[in-house]
């Protein structure tokens, strides 16, 4: 693309590049109508002139440096000014090289061929990228996907030790999602939260049958042995300890690979959340009788969830609650069992929380 106010000029030039076999070319002598000629022409090379009426070629250089798509765009400058200065502040504005007026097709051909080069190797590399990138983003998601289908198939291991089903772990992951998003939660974490909710009765596994299954009203050390499945589920789910990884790495090159992060961030809210989703907002809860703030809030937020679909499913004490009754004893914990911040985010998104529970009715 050849830009000069003067029309004589642009035919010098062009005609120098046809003879060389250049053809495709764009050209204006109306520096007004450059910026928008080069956004749509999209061309692999700019000649510019530097001294035009109104709006000089330092303008232009000055936008297009502005714009993410044009600041790559080779520019040859075309002047007749051989004032250092002036050069300065083209070469400090993108410009690639400059050409003298008169133009002299020996200096013109080679440095628009190198101009050329250069622009496809930019090109070259930003394809590159582009594709890096989505291969990233792919296995990326094939990376989450996994992770997703490990971490419920681990909380399906627990649920189905005690007759739930799998969706009772998705509905309080997906309710304390919703919960999270109400209270104005960071938007991205919601996600993670959603996952690491699944998890929240992992501990579970811990937890003979005979107190698990049991039909009736557990004795009172049968309710202690209970309480022990939150830290059953902290020390499933928490990132091994310095000591144990550095044992486990020992044991294969496989293992190694698999443990290069133990600190995952998942992991650690699931840990969080496993531990501390019977903590209770007055402190009479268990297993560490935390209260009020001291709480996590992601426990807080799922002890809401968990407790809503606990009242409102089938479990081998009791018959579902009605959606009322349910609702009721929400409101009856507020500030006593619950964060009454939480219940007011519980009951402020109820109709959310009722379209979940009807897509993932147990059957």
């Amino acid at each position: 693309m050849i830009v000069d106010d003067v029309e004589v000029n642009i035919l010098t030039v062009q005609g120098y590049l046809k003879k060389v076999g250049y053809r495709d070319f764009v050209t204006t002598s109306n520096p007004h109508d450059a910026l928008k000629l080069i956004h749509d022409a999209n061309p692999d090379v700019l000649l510019l002139d530097i001294q035009m009426p109104e709006i000089s070629g330092l303008d232009i250089l000055r936008v297009m440096g502005a714009d993410p798509v044009l600041q790559h765009l080779p520019v040859l400058v075309l002047t007749a000014d051989q004032d250092p200065v002036t050069k300065q502040r083209a070469l400090d504005l993108g410009a690639n090289d400059f050409l003298q007026k008169p133009i002299d097709p020996h200096d013109l051909v080679p440095r628009v061929r190198n101009a050329l080069v250069l622009k496809a190797h930019h090109d070259q590399l930003s394809r590159q990228a582009t594709w890096l990138e989505q291969q990233v983003k792919a296995r990326t998601a094939a990376l989450l996907a996994s992770q997703q289908q490990l971490i419920l198939s681990l909380a399906r291991a627990a649920e189905h030790r005690d007759n739930d089903t799998a969706n009772h772990v998705i509905r309080v992951g997906r309710y304390a999602g919703v919960i999270a998003r109400k209270l104005g939660y960071l938007s991205k974490r919601i996600p993670m939260l959603e996952l690491a909710a699944q998890l929240h009765d992992v501990g579970k596994i811990g937890i003979p049958d005979a107190i698990l299954l049991k039909p009736g009203a557990l004795e009172p050390d049968e309710y202690e042995l209970m309480k022990n499945h939150c830290s059953f589920g902290r020390k499933i789910i928490a990132p091994i300890s310095g000591k144990d990884l550095e044992v486990l790495r020992t044991h294969a090159t496989l293992g190694n690979q698999i443990l290069k992060d133990p600190c995952s961030p998942l992991l650690k809210l699931a840990a969080k959340i496993a531990q501390c989703h019977h903590e209770r907002w007055d402190g009479k809860g268990y297993p560490l009788g935390l209260a009020g703030n001291d709480i996590p809030i992601e426990a807080r937020i799922v002890s809401i969830a968990d407790v809503y679909d606990a009242l409102s499913s089938k479990r081998p004490y009791k018959e579902p609650f009605p959606r009322q009754k349910c609702f009721d004893i929400i409101r009856e914990g507020r500030g006593t069992q619950f964060d009454p911040q939480l219940v007011d985010a519980f009951f402020s998104c109820s109709e959310e929380i009722i379209q979940i529970q009807l897509e993932l009715m147990d059957d």
